[in-house]
């Protein structure tokens, strides 16, 4: 594929949610048609698309209109089947292609690939058995049972204390292969975004400190305000070891734990741009979408140059309050946008739902201290409690 002439090229996407939309106005923005293959007739991506192909993930219409339409075809959530994406690969280029997707898919092999790639991770057993529930070591509690597959945003994952309450929160997910996670102290979140092309160039963000809300990301600051050096270039190089020891090409979060001791630890990997990342549009003069539309359509990889401070603040649907009506309305904006450095991304969802992310805010200013001053402002405005 030349990307000599973007306007020649069509671009398609794998999932039609808020990071589908953003690659496709990045996309968009460098002239490139988009295509989103999706069958929820609502989905934010495909209402901004030239196309929205309206078919399963495993439709075989629906797979072979996206490849006649499209030069390059990407995913936007991890979930994605692997198998669709490797019957797109045998004609079209696909970034990440299959197998690095199934890495990212299951926590078992995304361990094993923390292994080889000689990057640490936490103390863990797997569990697909009654036998391996009696190998647990006891030095695994208290502990984290994680679902293996389809755990994001804190779904799939139950606290075990102590080994005689295994069995049980075994039982209550369902007794779907598991991993046995030993609990850690945090010190710290944190993530770091890097992209890679097919010829092995790599480039990343700044790396990201985050704060959760169960298990959902809330808060992201740029420049880490918690993160020594030596620590932001340790999570940097096993991003970068981590992608290349997969061939990846595309855009890939890490996200590590930091330790009461300042050890870092990997704890997932997703293969796509990450909410994390999101300031990036906003505080960077290259953002985690563009980045993803250059992987992609092979263009040259920059490495992006941080030009403010930022803080993103997560959206997510319980700011949506009921009217007297009964109808749920999203927050009046005006007072927060009437602050300095204020951005609004909505991702245009029909309905509002706990959990559910619903938009973001970046907040960028000259300093760090401004940014997280004003944020504190803008939160307040908006009825949100941030840290």
């Amino acid at each position: 594929m030349s990307p000599a002439d973007p306007e020649a090229i069509t671009l398609g996407v794998m999932g039609g949610g808020q990071l589908g939309r953003m690659f496709v106005h990045a996309a968009q923005a460098m002239g490139f048609r988009t295509a989103v293959l999706d069958p929820d007739v609502h989905s934010p991506a495909g209402a901004v698309s030239h196309l929205h192909l309206k078919h399963a993930y495993l439709d075989d219409a629906g797979l072979a209109a996206l490849a006649e339409s499209c030069s390059a075809i990407t995913t936007e959530f991890e979930n994605v089947p692997a198998q669709a994406l490797e019957r797109l690969a045998s004609t079209r280029r696909v970034a990440p292609g299959a197998q690095a997707v199934l890495v990212c898919q299951d926590r078992l092999r995304e361990k094993a690939h923390f292994r080889t790639a000689g990057v640490p991770c936490a103390p863990h057993s797997p569990l697909a058995s009654d036998s391996d529930l009696a190998n647990v070591s006891p030095d695994l509690f208290p502990a984290i049972l994680k679902t293996a597959q389809l755990g994001y945003d804190g779904k799939g994952q139950i606290g075990v204390h102590e080994a005689t309450a295994l069995p049980a929160a075994w039982q209550q997910l369902g007794r779907p292969p598991c991993v046995l996670e030993k609990k850690l102290t945090l010190a710290l979140e944190i993530s770091v975004i890097v992209a890679r092309g097919a010829d092995g160039q790599a480039v990343h963000l700044p790396v990201q400190q985050n704060l959760h809300r169960g298990g959902i990301l809330a808060v992201t600051q740029v420049p880490a305000p918690d993160v020594p050096a030596a620590t932001a270039q340790e999570a940097i190089r096993c991003a970068l070891a981590l992608a290349e020891g997969m061939g990846y090409v595309g855009v890939l979060c890490v996200e590590f734990f930091v330790l009461a001791d300042d050890r870092l630890v990997a704890n997932e990997m997703a293969p796509r741009p990450h909410n994390s990342g999101h300031h990036s549009l906003d505080s960077c003069d290259v953002s985690q979408f563009e980045l993803q539309v250059r992987t992609l359509a092979a263009l040259p990889l920059v490495a992006p140059r941080q030009h403010s401070a930022a803080v993103m603040l997560n959206l997510l649907g319980e700011l949506w309050r009921a009217d007297a009506s009964g109808r749920l309305r999203p927050p009046d904006w005006r007072a927060a946008l009437a602050l300095p450095g204020v951005h609004l991304h909505l991702y245009g969802k029909t309905e509002a739902r706990p959990g559910r992310k619903m938009g973001h805010l970046t907040v960028t200013a000259e300093t760090p201290a401004q940014a997280r001053r004003v944020a504190l402002q803008a939160a307040e405005a908006i009825g949100f409690a941030p840290f």
